[in-house]
């Protein structure tokens, strides 16, 4: 098989398992009687026994950070209980947007510099995303869409402390570590001040699915090829999560597709791709 072609399929099937983590957190939620704070729980200790075995059989040392452990348990945690209102595409052109946004906007603040196109597409994605979710009949509920940003912001702050980071695989088994460590007490309170059933199994089954395929080796198969990838082609395909987790919801969830959403998601990538993939001022190539 040709290398290209080889590296198309990777990265398709590694863009799909994302899209999935979608799919599967609203499938979970609404299609069985788990919670939300049991179901980000298990993914995440799900996520961390993959990857510990992973580290294991390839002989690694797991690293990580407590930093890295908290921005994963803000994105999972929040993740989980938005997921409870949103359907599966609004939840991820949400959580996508303000992880890129969370990452435009860090680098604003540490002195970058964005071109006058750059500059378009962020104030094109803002405003989308304020449409997308002001007050109308077709709005997301507030309190779901508070807690998707927050998640998108968690997940943008997790990938800007992994930037540099020599052994993603080593890092990601230690932050999910971390994250599973810290997320018993937080989760564990968030449950007694608002009950959850015991967990049934096809809940678990789901959360596990999450956790330890679409989300831990996920990672894993997405890390051995982004190295392979330009910054403008790892942005494009991660421009594809939104639309095929929308399909997703469609597919395997009967979610409707209202024409706002689909207008205004349009816009928000759009506006996104400008500001992510076009030069910056003095550069020659797409932002890294």
């Amino acid at each position: 098989m040709p290398i290209a072609l080889r590296l198309f399929l990777i990265t398709t099937l590694v863009m799909i398992a994302f899209a999935a983590n979608s799919v599967l957190g609203r499938l979970g939620l609404i299609g069985t009687d788990i919670g939300a704070g049991s179901f980000a729980l298990i993914r995440l200790i799900s996520g961390a026994a993959v990857l510990l075995l992973i580290c294991t059989l390839q002989r690694k040392h797991v690293t990580g950070t407590w930093a890295g452990g908290v921005a994963l348990l803000a994105y999972a945690a929040f993740f989980s209980y938005a997921y409870i209102a949103l359907s599966a595409g609004m939840g991820a052109v949400i959580l996508f947007a303000l992880v890129q946004l969370t990452m435009l906007g860090w680098g604003l603040f540490q002195g970058e510099r964005l071109s006058t196109l750059q500059w378009a597409g962020f104030v094109v994605a803002i405003a989308a995303l304020v449409w997308l979710v002001s007050p109308s009949i077709e709005a997301p509920p507030l309190l779901a869409t508070a807690a998707m940003a927050i998640a998108g912001m968690g997940w943008g702050a997790y990938s800007l402390l992994g930037r540099g980071v020599s052994d993603p695989t080593a890092a990601t088994a230690g932050n999910f570590l971390r994250a599973s460590a810290l997320g018993l007490p937080v989760l564990a309170l968030a449950i007694s001040f608002a009950p959850e059933p015991l967990p049934p199994t096809d809940g678990i089954l789901i959360a596990v699915v999450s956790g330890a395929v679409t989300s831990g080796l996920g990672y894993v198969i997405w890390y051995s090829v982004v190295k392979q990838l330009s910054a403008s082609r790892a942005g494009i395909a991660q421009l594809s999560v939104p639309a095929i987790a929308a399909i997703g919801g469609v597919l395997f969830l009967s979610e409707p597709i209202t024409l706002r959403f689909a207008l205004s998601t349009l816009a928000i990538l759009g506006g996104v791709g400008l500001a992510v993939l076009t030069a910056a001022p003095g550069s020659s190539k797409a932002s890294e």
